[in-house]
């Protein structure tokens, strides 16, 4: 089992299980020097993609989750890392109990772009489920997101 932080709509537990079946939750934690951002919107069918940047300043919730290989080939596929939309990185992540290293996805676009409102939305529901604190929670759903019919 190698460790995951996922930080976008993969903190979902209930959606987690359905693209990684064989991945139990272990614990959630902080991703600190790092902050949530949105990129790629040339190759997003509803506006930008959630990545994360480093940024020594800001910080990421992100939900662990213990992955056998069958699951990481099955959430490559889901998260495009196979065509090479997302790379993996190994991070460092805080917990209640101590420091775990986990590998996540970055999104290989340039940082920019705004996510549509729904993919926003899918988001915070996502950190919601996951017991994200609240005021993380509605930080994601102030975010500038992009207007109808643009």
């Amino acid at each position: 089992m190698t460790p995951y932080a996922a930080y976008g709509t993969n903190l979902d537990p209930t959606r987690m299980s359905q693209r990684g079946p064989h991945s139990p939750l272990r614990t959630t934690g902080w991703l600190t020097g790092w902050r949530l951002t949105f990129g790629g919107e040339e190759h997003g069918w509803d506006g930008a993609l959630v990545t994360i940047a480093p940024d020594p300043l800001d910080q990421v919730f992100v939900a662990i989750y213990d992955v056998p290989h069958a699951d990481e080939g099955l959430l490559d596929q889901w998260e495009s890392a196979d065509s090479g939309l997302y790379r993996k990185t190994k991070v460092r992540i805080s917990t209640m109990t101590g420091e775990v290293v986990a590998w996540t996805y970055v999104l290989d676009a340039y940082e920019g772009g705004l996510p549509s409102a729904s993919y926003l939305g899918v988001i915070a529901d996502a950190a919601e489920a996951a017991d994200a604190p609240a005021d993380y929670v509605a930080a994601l759903r102030r975010r500038p997101c992009r207007s109808i019919g643009l």
